[in-house]
């Protein structure tokens, strides 16, 4: 089942994706009015059962994709979690021993189809495919063979970044990767159902058609029964939590002269069992 959050006729609202469409979930289920909440009530049974046999009430092109769920308690990122990103820098380390983190704001993100925002402080706009976990049920200092049963989805992360901001400090890179608008999630939430669990994912992320990223999820280092159990080590992960679990290595920063994204080009992010992210890039004031 793929769910979707969108706004339509100017009112915010869930849905699955059915073909082209979306049945729309507000009026089969008035007590649920997001994603957000099937999650915290824990049905996602209830949704899928609901919408056998519906007919989409819109098509997915008269929508505005949101972000798939909307005012999530906290957006968790992993920092170089693929091996070959690693080497990436190229400073002769080991592989690290615990994994590199920081959170992100949901209003730094848009959803599918809407255009990423370069500010007017940084030329240095950079892309970083990825996929994301969503957690469907609180956990709290899980064993490392609980976490499938903790993750309600998967979808997909543009982890826009504005990368000189990242080296304003020495200790962290949150204002770089914070600036509004500057990243993306979507198209949909696949539930958990959909894809066989610890079966690598093929990851590319393409800019205007061209392959920047392309690798699996066979060489993450750290792998998703690990973060789970690590992450709820010092946090409770609560329904609706996302994980953004890594990028592969390509990413503009990393070619010479580096490749930042300007206005007018097209970031696509895809894992065939998820779907395709798609992001124009504008300019904001």
């Amino acid at each position: 089942m793929k769910l979707v959050s969108f706004n339509q006729g100017g009112r915010s609202g869930f849905g699955v994706v059915s073909g082209d469409g979306v049945i729309d979930m507000r009026s089969r289920l008035p007590r649920y009015q997001s994603l957000l909440e099937v999650l915290r009530a824990g049905a996602l049974d209830e949704v899928r059962n609901a919408a056998k046999d519906a007919r989409p009430d819109f098509a997915l092109t008269d929508v505005e994709l949101l972000p798939p769920v909307v005012g999530p308690e906290k957006i968790l990122c992993i920092g170089v979690n693929y091996a070959n990103r690693n080497e990436e820098y190229k400073d002769n380390s080991d592989l690290p021993k615990y994994p590199s983190m920081f959170f992100r704001t949901p209003g730094s993100f848009v959803g599918h189809g809407a255009p990423l925002i370069r500010p007017p402080e940084s030329e240095q706009l950079d892309y970083e495919g990825e996929i994301v976990l969503v957690i469907g049920k609180e956990c709290h200092r899980i064993k490392p063979e609980q976490a499938k049963d903790h993750i309600a989805g998967y979808t997909l992360c543009n982890e826009g970044t504005i990368r000189d901001w990242l080296r304003h400090a020495k200790f962290n890179v949150t204002q770089g990767k914070n600036f509004d608008r500057s990243g993306s999630i979507g198209p949909w939430m696949v539930t958990a159902d959909e894809i066989e669990y610890g079966k690598p994912l093929h990851l590319k992320t393409t800019v205007n058609g061209e392959v920047r990223q392309d690798d699996t999820t066979a060489n993450l280092i750290f792998n998703y029964d690990y973060l789970l159990s690590y992450i709820t080590t010092f946090t409770t992960l609560k329904p609706g939590d996302m994980i953004v679990a890594g990028t592969p290595t390509g990413a503009g920063a990393r070619f010479d002269p580096p490749k930042w994204l300007k206005p007018g080009d097209v970031v696509e992010v895809t894992v065939p069992e998820i779907g395709t992210l798609r992001n124009g890039v504008e300019d904001g004031l």
